[in-house]
């Protein structure tokens, strides 16, 4: 029988500055998480010590970890690896992200100075920001793209997330987009279908999405798309099973055509299909791009 310890849950939040971490805070106090605001890393280890002298009584904690503290932040990583070497804490690092753009249009709504740059540019402070969190952005369980999602979206991704984290392994995002609106900062793998016939210039299908069941019809009648779509599933099975043996907790898939909204969407709701008819997975599809452009 496993021990209460066993089941504790350790979230680190952290990420770009202005990108929602106060958001995220909220989401897993609504969920029961205990949540520590800035704890220095150093102290990590410690924290850890009295989660599991608890006895069940703290099993989810949540400690925000960001460059206010930054005089500790180089401790992070090796507080992490003594805690995965000498804890039976299950410990993942929430990080959250945005555009460059929308950081520093967030700063100059709210009117506060970024951190890193008191008396100068807040994008000054944001490049110098998102140099030092690099490494740390590489070895985060989910990595969240917070540039267009509304506060509620925000809360509700991460809601979501954390509800299922224990009824799957590994969750798995199948995302469309246009190329022309940028590369989803939070993916893990991007594909182009931009390859195949555009449904944009057939002109009764244009004005629908590749939701649209002629829409969808017309992207998946063509042999390239067939013969894609088969190469494209033999390499995410083969793929998928090693993310959850790495012990990733999200894999985000990108698909990406011109505008995202007929090649893209079609081919996402197929992969949604496909790869969410296993048990092992728990699949979401969204749809970044497809209603941007209303004809």
């Amino acid at each position: 029988m496993e021990s209460t310890a066993t089941l504790a849950k350790l979230v680190i939040i952290t990420g770009m500055s202005g990108a929602g971490k106060t958001i995220a805070v909220q989401s897993l106090e609504d969920l029961g998480f205990f949540c520590v605001d800035n704890l220095p890393p150093v102290l990590i280890p410690k924290f850890a010590e009295l989660i599991e002298q608890s006895n069940g009584k703290i099993g989810k904690v949540a400690l925000v970890i960001d460059l206010r503290g930054r005089e500790f932040f180089t401790a992070l990583a090796e507080s992490l690896a003594y805690i995965k070497e000498h804890h039976t804490i299950s410990c993942e690092i929430l990080f959250l992200d945005a555009t460059d753009e929308v950081l520093v249009q967030r700063y100059k709504e709210s009117r506060r100075r970024h951190p890193l740059a008191p008396q100068g540019l807040p994008l000054d402070g944001i490049h110098n920001e998102r140099r030092l969190l690099e490494d740390l952005k590489g070895s985060a369980s989910q990595v969240i793209d917070t540039s267009i999602l509304k506060p509620l979206q925000l809360k509700e991704r991460i809601i979501n997330h954390f509800t299922h984290l224990e009824q799957s392994s590994l969750s798995v995002n199948v995302t469309s987009f246009g190329f022309k609106y940028g590369i989803p900062i939070d993916a893990d793998l991007i594909y182009d279908v931009r390859f195949l016939p555009n449904p944009h210039y057939v002109e009764h299908l244009r004005p629908n999405t590749g939701q649209n069941p002629d829409v969808y019809e017309y992207v998946m009648k063509w042999p390239e798309t067939q013969q894609f779509l088969t190469k494209l599933l033999d390499m995410l099975q083969f793929l998928i099973p090693l993310y959850r043996k790495e012990g990733k907790s999200q894999v985000v898939i990108g698909i990406g055509c011109t505008g995202g909204k007929h090649r893209s969407v079609a081919i996402a709701e197929y992969l949604g299909r496909m790869l969410g008819s296993s048990d092992t997975e728990r699949v979401r599809v969204s749809h970044r791009d497809s209603e941007r452009d209303k004809h």
